[in-house]
């Protein structure tokens, strides 16, 4: 199976979603957080944008640890203009 390249807005949302995690984590290790359903290199993949579309259990898990909403995990990943994206002017 040939996979599709990723377009750039979609390498962007990765990060941005990587980055969100990182900053809820504070200084949490990897492993405590990654306790809470899934491996702590699958975690680390995620918030370095090497995992830029992890499925959504993959993501509702640290976000529960992290006691981030699904709200707030969605937003950054909205395409911009949307309800939850940001405006773009």
């Amino acid at each position: 199976m040939v996979r599709t390249p990723m377009t750039p807005w979609e390498r962007e949302r990765g990060e941005r979603l990587g980055a969100l995690l990182r900053t809820a984590r504070g200084e949490r290790s990897t492993v405590d957080v990654a306790a809470a359903g899934l491996s702590a290199e699958t975690l680390r993949k995620i918030e370095t944008g090497r995992a830029p579309t992890p499925a959504f259990f993959t993501v509702a898990a640290p976000a529960g640890a992290l006691g981030l909403s699904l709200d707030e995990v969605a937003t950054p990943a909205a395409p911009p203009g949307t309800a939850t994206g940001s405006a773009v002017a």
